[in-house]
């Protein structure tokens, strides 16, 4: 057993017990001695986030097989085991959720004198299940760890994704009755009638929608968005919101392509409705993080690409989700860089900050273009395949996620224009500072990550292509 650990050392599985021992070991340390709690939770987190080099040298991304495969039987039968592995997507939300969580305990860091230790734990369990997903290869345990992922973020949306996956949790009962089986592996191998095929694609796909989040099914996601703090919000947007998209791509399209093909129309319908319904929304918004919540209804034409379900599509969609992993958490942080001076969200407070604080607005704007997709940004780069995969299967979808371009680009200098151009209005604010030292060093990796992610997105993309 022993030997085994170390053996596990030398590929991803040694990165699950590092947010373990880091959220027990905050709970033998007195509160008042809150330093010692914070340094533990950011040295934990780092160490889990530089772990990752070691696989990824030895990581070959010219295969969709996955790789670093291990299985450990949870029960008394001989085709349900715990199964772990990882392939270019996976290993892509492992690296994710590995960069956002340091940054996210950096951003509690001066709110840690109350509740510190239970911040700390929480946010390295959450670390911990979010890794634990993104390897996951059995549908089982995919279905149960997302269902953990939103309680210790305490944001309001466990119960209603909750209620969503209970149509997964019959449809994996038949698939295990069907097939004897819930490793994906088998899965992918085995044949089932269409009829039975288009039940469990109904059901998996009302489970993720939820989470994606897709219209009508979205109304959760602002309103999680205003009650989170800005940690909260940029976990959120980093990372749970692409449970959804994962899942379509890891279990729906591979082992329901039948019936994922005659299905499209019920992805891209609601996701051209979104293209036109969102930005009218969001016009009529007043608080500035329900604003940037409502960008990722708009923007997830990943809805779209995965309903192509050709190469172009599902390659395309691979790099907007990176690229939402980290441009709603920079533009999160920079309303909660204006919250803590000024206590309020309201738009209609704020105006000419960009003459009493140069730098906050630099980097709003830049990150503003990488939300528009400007061409240079990580954003970008998964636009044409979108494209090119939309006007293949439907020339009217690809027209109205054109539409969505530039009605989102449109929103999106809105709001940079009324929050930060204009006059200043001192009746209202009345203290004005740039960003600090460690607030400017938590925006750096953010700037880094959009503007040059581009140059690593490709070979998740290429993995991802690629059928087993």
């Amino acid at each position: 057993m022993l030997e085994h650990f170390f053996e596990c050392y030398s590929d991803l599985s040694g990165l699950l017990p590092c947010p373990v021992l880091g959220s027990i070991t905050p709970l033998f340390i007195p509160n008042s001695r809150i330093r010692p709690i914070r340094l533990i939770g950011l040295y934990i987190s780092l160490i889990t986030f530089l772990y990752p080099p070691v696989p990824r040298i030895k990581f070959d991304p010219s295969t969709a097989k996955s790789q670093f495969v291990e299985s450990l039987r949870l029960l008394p039968y001989e085709n349900i085991h715990f199964s772990m592995g990882i392939d270019g997507l996976s290993l892509f939300f492992v690296i994710l959720t590995t960069f956002l969580i340091p940054i996210c305990i950096s951003v509690g860091w001066s709110g840690m004198r109350s509740f510190g230790k239970e911040y700390i734990t929480a946010s390295l369990i959450r670390e911990f299940l979010m890794i634990a997903v993104s390897r996951m290869l059995d549908p089982l345990l995919f279905y149960v760890l997302p269902e953990s992922v939103p309680i210790p973020m305490l944001c309001g949306a466990e119960l209603y994704t909750s209620l969503g996956s209970v149509f997964m949790l019959l449809a994996i009962p038949l698939i295990l009755l069907q097939t004897g089986t819930t490793d994906s592996h088998i899965l992918l191998t085995t044949e089932l009638s269409e009829r039975r095929q288009i039940f469990l694609w109904i059901a998996s796909f009302a489970s993720f929608a939820v989470k994606v989040p897709m219209v009508p099914v979205h109304i959760w996601l602002p309103e999680a968005h205003v009650e989170a703090p800005t940690a909260g919000s940029v976990i959120l947007a980093g990372i749970p919101l692409k449970l959804g998209t994962y899942g379509f791509l890891r279990f729906s399209i591979p082992m329901f392509p039948e019936a994922t093909l005659r299905s499209t129309p019920f992805i891209y319908t609601p996701s051209a409705i979104a293209i036109i319904y969102t930005p009218s929304t969001t016009s009529r918004q007043i608080d500035l993080k329900k604003i940037i919540a409502y960008s990722p209804v708009a923007r997830y034409k990943w809805g779209e690409s995965l309903a192509l379900s050709n190469i172009q599509g599902i390659g395309g969609s691979i790099p907007p989700m990176s690229s939402h992993g980290l441009v709603p958490p920079a533009l999160f942080l920079c309303v909660g860089v204006l919250y803590d001076r000024h206590q309020t969200r309201l738009v209609r407070y704020y105006g000419g900050s960009v003459s009493t604080m140069p730098n906050l607005p630099t980097i709003s704007f830049s990150s503003t273009l990488a939300n528009m997709s400007s061409p240079g940004t990580s954003s970008f780069l998964g636009e044409f395949p979108i494209s090119v995969g939309a006007f293949q299967r439907n020339s009217l979808v690809a027209t109205l996620a054109a539409l969505g371009m530039i009605l989102g680009a449109a929103y999106s200098l809105w709001l940079y224009n009324r929050a930060v151009s204009g006059n200043l209005k001192p009746d209202f604010l009345h203290k004005f500072s740039d960003p600090n030292g460690r607030e400017v060093s938590i925006f750096i990796p953010f700037l880094v990550g959009y503007l040059f992610g581009w140059v690593f997105t490709p070979k998740c993309s290429r993995t991802a292509c690629i059928h087993p």
